[in-house]
């Protein structure tokens, strides 16, 4: 049997990342079936949405920015937001301590302390990965706040 190429190697790894079980050597063809795709939106008859509020693909769920647009300071925003995912994940069969990453999107980086005073502790013990920016334009909407994630089921 030949070394295997970088390139077998790769395409090894990804069939291992994307849950498909190898049972071939690298090189050979896989024959893994392809996750199922998943969409769960509220239901608007006769129009088109312009997005999914969540999509699973596989054991991925991937929820679309969630923001609050009433009145309130950053922590109201923050707690609320936070709140509606929990809901939203809980509702597909997830929870806060599944999920892997969060982006944040602050319309004033001023907030970012008392934001993260309503964030922390919400995934549990062991937080996801995060990345938090604010938006040149801001948040559409006027929230203060848009948090959107990718969990697993």
């Amino acid at each position: 049997m030949k070394n295997p190429s970088r390139r077998d190697l790769l395409k090894g790894a990804v069939a291992v990342a994307s849950g498909s079980a190898l049972t071939a050597l690298p090189g050979e063809a896989q024959t893994a079936a392809a996750p199922e795709r998943k969409v769960y939106a509220e239901k608007h008859p006769g129009k088109t949405p312009l997005f999914s509020s969540a999509v699973s693909y596989g054991n991925l769920l991937f929820l679309a920015g969630i923001g609050y647009h009433e009145q309130g300071d950053i922590k109201v925003h923050t707690s609320h937001v936070l709140d509606e995912m929990q809901k939203q994940l809980e509702g597909v069969g997830s929870s806060m301590s599944k999920v892997l990453k969060v982006n944040v999107y602050l319309n004033d980086l001023k907030d970012y302390a008392a934001m993260n005073e309503v964030y922390a502790g919400r995934f549990g013990d062991t937080p996801p990965v995060r990345t938090t920016v604010s938006p040149a334009g801001g948040i559409p909407g006027n929230s203060l706040i848009e948090i959107d994630c990718i969990a697993f089921i």
